[in-house]
């Protein structure tokens, strides 16, 4: 079986965890990460969804805080400080220091972004095959009104530096538009026999990645079915701050209306958690197949099951 997943962050990255534990060793997972969330910070390049997902499944993830390395060390920072030297809000580890230089000089060296993903990737042995969205540059930035007046800041600043504590008002994935898909993503997609969404965030994660042009057109018109889990439970984020961007593209945080959001013409099935189970039937009635199960996350093993029940809907739904 070849399963496509396109992911983002921690929900992301710990489902693709739970999915590698549900399937054989004879299954393909593809993983087409999120790179709207990438800023250059000290002359880096850094990639917090592509290492999230990297991490997380080889193993070296800070499992508490669910980014970041294990057993990180801060030496650097405290020197950066030392020289005046920022972001101070934006925490860069020893350990991930390390990666990030690798990336930057590989990319100085004329390599793309896939090619550097892979050879990071040989260290950590995810166990998947890990695609950046694309190799062209996408920041996703927020525009906010605050005591500074209305602006745009990289999302990164939205969400680590202010805590998403002001509105949201509109979402931009910048170069996006222009941006092609990285090699491999839509052949991958086109191959697949299941198609994923995970339960990332469906503006800034997901909906980064469908923003590149030709990746959701790729995705309704594959044969393969999709199905999607939902990222929101009871009407609020199980993780993060979805609902706030949410309500900058006017989607109210609800399990159905993230599923109407994506819409019958690119999702096949959907999951939502038991305590939305009075909204599978709205889902059923936009032509989205639905079904109400756990979806927390607490271990692999329940993640896994997840996993096992979204596999299990795609084959009820197949085309």
């Amino acid at each position: 079986m070849r399963i496509v997943a396109l992911a983002g962050g921690i929900g992301g990255a710990r489902f693709l965890r739970g999915l590698r534990a549900a399937v054989g060793p004879q299954d393909e997972i593809t993983v087409i990460g999120n790179t709207g969330d990438d800023i250059h910070l000290y002359g880096l390049k850094v990639c917090p969804d592509l290492d999230t997902v990297m991490y997380t499944l080889g193993g070296g993830i800070n499992e508490e805080q669910g980014w970041g390395r294990t057993d990180e060390t801060w030496s650097i920072k405290a020197e950066m400080k030392e020289y005046g030297v920022g972001p101070e809000w934006f925490g860069l580890g020893d350990r991930d220091f390390a990666t990030h230089l690798v990336r930057s000089q590989m990319l100085t060296a004329g390599y793309s972004l896939s090619q550097v993903t892979e050879a990071l990737c040989v260290r950590w042995k995810p166990g998947v095959r890990l695609l950046p969205m694309s190799d062209d540059r996408v920041e996703t930035h927020v525009r906010i009104t605050d005591e500074q007046g209305t602006r745009a800041v990289h999302f990164q600043e939205y969400w680590v530096k202010l805590h998403a504590a002001v509105d949201a008002e509109a979402v931009v994935p910048v170069g996006a538009d222009t941006a092609k898909p990285a090699p491999g993503v839509l052949e991958a997609i086109a191959g697949a026999d299941v198609i994923l969404l995970p339960p990332s965030n469906p503006v800034v994660s997901i909906g980064t990645i469908l923003a590149v042009p030709g990746i959701r057109e790729a995705i309704a018109a594959a044969p393969a079915p999709v199905v999607g889990l939902s990222p929101i439970i009871g009407g609020a984020p199980v993780r993060g701050m979805a609902d706030k961007v949410l309500a900058a593209v006017g989607v109210e945080a609800t399990a159905e209306a993230v599923a109407l959001n994506y819409g019958a013409e690119l999702v096949d099935g959907w999951l939502v958690d038991t305590v939305d189970e009075s909204s599978v039937a709205a889902v059923e009635a936009a032509g989205i197949a639905c079904r109400a199960v756990p979806l927390l996350m607490t271990d692999v093993e329940a993640t896994a099951e997840m996993a096992r029940t979204a596999l299990a809907l795609a084959e009820q739904v197949r085309k």
